[in-house]
């Protein structure tokens, strides 16, 4: 699409592109406009116009995977100026598959418009406590994939303590201070905003779930962005700047509690509440192109998203289907046959049964013997598994012909909506049971549970 870029704007049917030349849905212009603010004060332009702007000015220079990158790094960049009104500061990652993807560049043109950038690819992390130690800083962090890369220095440790502590306002680091007899004990203050770039595959998975997370991927052939030049970008961004500081001073942020979309809680809820509060401040389209957003980073998150023990869970959960047993032969073949699944090659062997006792022995759940036909197999059951399920997946359960399907954001993904068998509990320890069992079996109690006792067997 020569000469256009991603900025936002909505109509009947969501979402759409815009050309930043002539502003519609396609176009043929071919050269992007440069970017101009005016001279029209902040005050009448508002919250809305002002990050209009901003992300019309990132979709110049930036080949993106989705629209929403563009929503997610305009809110981000605008919340650094706005640090103080929060408790909580998202990690911003940028990854992708190879190199010359166009992460480096998302650094470069947010340490135009963030508020007082450390733009750094190589410092120690004595230099970096001393810089947060004044006023309130934003870090930028270049190729952490070296940085954390199994293998490199261990200060990573350091780093990684430091990255997940200044998540939450309030953090210090106790380090050292002084030589001999005057060495004393000194707080060093780490709470800031990060934003971190480097080749998927070794972040911490601390740090990915204190994140939003954009996979970067490098730009095709007939994908046309504006050229990047620093000096011309400098001018550019500096009044854009100065207008998202002089607008979030005056933004109503402190205390803000956005609703979140359905299914978005806990610490994923957290990571986005400063990312809503600014788009609800900004009003116009933003709120809902945040909530957009946010269900798409969320909600349709890719698979490889996951912990290596989710994953399991999830591929455990689709290949029972509603099986009540399943031999761990069995269990090995079918999660081997899943064909973008690492089961096949696990550090160049299978899966092995010693190895998936271990993976769930971590979440309480043990290998026991079946019955299949007159087979007595060792292998799992629907029963142990089904309360993993429904703590640590999205929706439980079994997927029956009642199974409806609802659209949570029709401009971002089809989000399956499964109606749950009616909750049952356990008459002795009061935590659920697996609503098929209790069904099929009239069961009232856990197989562990002891009834004449009243507790939980060991």
């Amino acid at each position: 699409m020569t000469g256009h870029a991603y900025a936002p704007g909505v109509d009947e049917s969501g979402f759409v592109e815009a050309c930043q030349v002539c502003g519609q849905p396609e176009g043929h212009c071919a050269e992007p406009a440069a970017y101009d603010p005016g001279p029209v004060p902040v005050s009448e332009l508002g919250g809305a116009q002002l990050l209009d702007d901003a992300a019309a000015w990132f979709g110049r220079y930036l080949s993106v995977p989705s629209r929403h990158c563009i929503v997610v790094i305009t809110l981000w960049a605008a919340h650094t100026h706005a640090t103080d009104a929060f408790y909580v500061t998202p990690r911003l990652i940028l990854d992708s598959a190879e190199p010359e993807s166009g992460k480096t560049r998302v650094l470069e043109l947010l340490n135009l418009v963030v508020r007082a950038p450390i733009f750094t690819m190589n410092t120690t992390i004595a230099a970096l406590y001393r810089r947060l130690t004044g006023e309130p800083r934003t870090i930028l962090l270049d190729e952490t994939d070296a940085v954390f890369a199994k293998g490199a220095a261990q200060n990573h440790e350091d780093l990684r303590a430091l990255l997940n502590a200044g998540y939450k306002r309030g953090a210090t680091v106790d380090r050292c201070v002084g030589d001999g007899a005057s060495m004393k004990v000194t707080e060093f203050p780490v709470f800031a905003p990060v934003a971190l770039a480097g080749i998927a595959g070794n972040m911490p998975a601390t740090i990915t779930t204190r994140a939003v997370t954009v996979h970067m991927r490098r730009r095709a052939p007939d994908e046309d962005i504006a050229e990047f030049i620093e000096e011309d970008a400098i001018g550019e961004a500096a009044p854009l700047r100065e207008a998202l500081a002089e607008w979030i001073a005056d933004a109503e942020l402190k205390g803000a509690r956005p609703v979140m979309p359905a299914g978005v809680a806990d610490r994923k809820a957290e990571v986005w509440r400063a990312l809503l509060a600014v788009a609800d401040a900004a009003g116009g389209d933003w709120p809902d192109l945040a909530r957009q957003a946010c269900r798409h980073f969320v909600l349709a998150a890719d698979p490889a998203d996951l912990s290596l023990g989710v994953r399991l869970l999830a591929d455990l959960r689709d290949i029972f289907g509603c099986d009540d047993a399943m031999p761990t032969a069995v269990i090995l073949d079918r999660l081997a046959d899943i064909e973008d699944g690492p089961w096949a090659d696990m550090y160049g062997k299978p899966l092995n049964a010693r190895r998936l006792s271990r993976m769930l022995g971590k979440y309480q759940v043990k290998p026991k013997v079946i019955r299949v036909g007159d087979a007595t197999p060792r292998g799992y059951t629907r029963e142990d598994l089904w309360e993993v399920w429904r703590r640590y997946l999205d929706p439980p359960g079994c997927v029956t012909s009642e199974t409806s399907a609802t659209s949570l954001a029709s401009t971002v993904a089809d989000v399956a909506a499964v109606t749950q068998p009616a909750r049952t509990e356990c008459a002795v320890c009061g935590s659920p049971m697996d609503p098929k069992l209790a069904a099929e079996t009239g069961a009232t109690t856990h197989p562990n549970c002891d009834p004449a006792g009243g507790r939980t067997r060991p």
